[in-house]
């Protein structure tokens, strides 16, 4: 998943991939510990998808809270 993609959805389209990322990374996790995965750096992927993820949903708190301070100080 590439970083402009997820600045291009909204929020509640982000919020739902995130939990999609994390539902899959705790099943991955689970077949992980029963079994052999035919891909183990899926689990990486999905690590490093779900940072992206949470660092667009960080960037938009912080330029919601930026434009808030903005706007109080006018």
């Amino acid at each position: 998943m590439d970083i402009e993609e997820i600045r291009d959805m909204t929020d509640q389209q982000i919020r739902e991939r995130l939990d999609e990322l994390r539902e899959e990374r705790f099943r991955l996790k689970f077949r992980a510990a029963t079994m052999e995965l035919e891909n183990p750096r899926l689990l990486s992927h999905l690590r490093r998808d779900i940072a992206r993820v949470r660092t667009v949903q960080r960037e938009r708190e912080l330029a919601a809270a930026l434009a808030m301070t903005e706007e109080n100080a006018s």
